[in-house]
């Protein structure tokens, strides 16, 4: 009886080794396991149809997790401990014991996207799919289980973190409309309430305030010929009625419109896009994929990039609720021409500064200091979305594409434009100057 016991306690061990791969670590250690993560993320943010400044908040707890997951793999890299506001502590490995931690790393980051979004049914496939594509890298089972506990242990620290940041304090508030001449009021077609209007009581991760980098005041609304406002009206108006076909190309390429009503005779159905800050996080992925990054050197841009364009939604949102300028659709149709109609649906916020040249601005900054200056790519990320790739020799190229998009789109005057990259660059050098990833 024991020589029988014995065999199988050979034959169980011997079974346990050939599943077990000696270089499992590397073969888990592929990046595309945080991008399909992050994609995963995306496509969950586009179902539930969160506002570009909210999404900005998803995306960076989930990569800030991410990253701290993912940090232990690599000496060279330090945690966001200490140098985030407000973040004083995250999980930690049990010294002694293995883990993989590309596996920690993408448990943490997802752990935090679900508990952030809605759609849960979306990830029960997904879920399954990415256990068992970690479990056939050979991981041994008590490295699998280890791992994932201290991922979902990370996700726990960081929804901490993100609990005390005034969020849910600003949820149930709505703006109110004042008529004043110049000011913001709901635009066509679906005429939505003004988007969060309270987005500057969130607490930002390294800027010192909402108003740290406040623009300079926007020009004074008056409507008489040859005032530099009307000057600034004429130009969004020409601009739009001369469109080449490649400004309009570009105005759709950057749309990265949530929710785009569409109306066809008494029927009303929208279209769901990316936001902006999905676009540059998709950048982030080609990027890193592009150049053979590793798992780590990936979830740093990632979380650096993150971090950038939620302050620079702060930042630009502090601006947008302090000056509540009228949109271009608004004024030109009431005082101009009341036919004329932007390329792009209006979003329902106000004008002055401009979201996407805030956050496109600051989000380059930071990749070119991550990849360098001169970085050529092709952008593919609408690609999904019916419309071709975008070949850019620069992240400063593409940035002020993407920031000029808003004129061509019609849903911008020009300084705010300008005014709008102003404030994402002093995000984004605030950022790199005051929160290190490297040791």
């Amino acid at each position: 009886m024991k020589r029988i016991v014995l065999i199988f306690a050979l034959l169980a061990a011997f079974t346990s080794c050939k599943k077990t791969n000696p270089n499992y670590q590397q073969e888990a250690s592929n990046p595309k396991f945080l991008e399909r993560a992050q994609n995963m993320l995306t496509e969950s943010i586009i179902h539930d149809i969160f506002a570009p400044p909210v999404s900005s908040r998803i995306y960076m707890y989930a990569s800030v997790a991410g990253y701290e997951g993912a940090i232990h793999a690599d000496k060279r890299f330090r945690s966001f401990v200490g140098q985030l506001n407000g973040f004083e502590k995250v999980a930690q490995p049990e010294a002694g014991l293995e883990y993989c931690y590309p596996l920690v790393s993408t448990r943490a980051f997802l752990s935090v996207g679900k508990k952030l979004t809605f759609a849960q049914e979306l990830y029960v496939e997904f879920d399954k799919q990415i256990e068992a594509d970690f479990r056939k890298t050979g991981m041994p089972d008590e490295v699998y289980e280890r791992s994932v506990a201290l991922g979902d242990s990370i996700a726990a620290s960081v929804m901490r973190w993100a609990a005390k940041d005034n969020y849910k304090q600003t949820r149930g508030f709505r703006f109110t409309v004042t008529n004043l001449p110049g000011t913001w009021t709901p635009t066509p077609p679906a005429y939505m309430d003004a988007v969060e209007p309270y987005w500057t009581k969130v607490r930002p991760v390294a800027l010192d305030s909402s108003a740290q980098f406040r623009a300079p005041e926007p020009s004074k609304f008056d409507l008489t010929k040859g005032s530099p406002y009307y000057k600034e009206v004429m130009d969004s108006y020409e601009t739009v009625k001369n469109l080449t076909n490649e400004q309009r190309d570009i105005a759709n390429f950057w749309d990265c419109n949530p929710f785009k009503m569409n109306i066809t005779g008494h029927a009303m159905f929208a279209t769901k896009k990316m936001s902006p800050g999905g676009h540059w996080l998709g950048i982030v992925a080609q990027i890193s994929r592009q150049y053979n990054k590793t798992y780590v050197e990936t979830a740093e841009a990632l979380a650096l990039t993150s971090l950038a364009i939620f302050d620079g939604f702060i930042s630009c949102w502090d601006e947008k609720y302090r000056s509540i300028r009228i949109r271009p659709e608004t004024v030109i149709n009431a005082s101009i021409d009341k036919t004329w109609i932007p390329v792009l649906q209006t979003p329902p916020f106000p004008e002055y500064t401009s979201g996407h040249s805030t956050i496109s601005r600051a989000a380059a900054e930071v990749l070119t200091k991550v990849y360098g200056d001169n970085v050529a790519f092709n952008d593919s990320t609408e690609v999904p979305y019916g419309l071709p790739p975008r070949k850019f020799t620069s992240f400063i190229q593409a940035s002020d594409e993407a920031s000029v998009s808003r004129l061509y789109g019609g849903i911008h005057f020009r300084p705010a434009l300008d005014e709008g990259a102003k404030q994402g660059a002093k995000v984004g050098q605030w950022l790199l100057a005051n929160v290190k990833t490297r040791k």
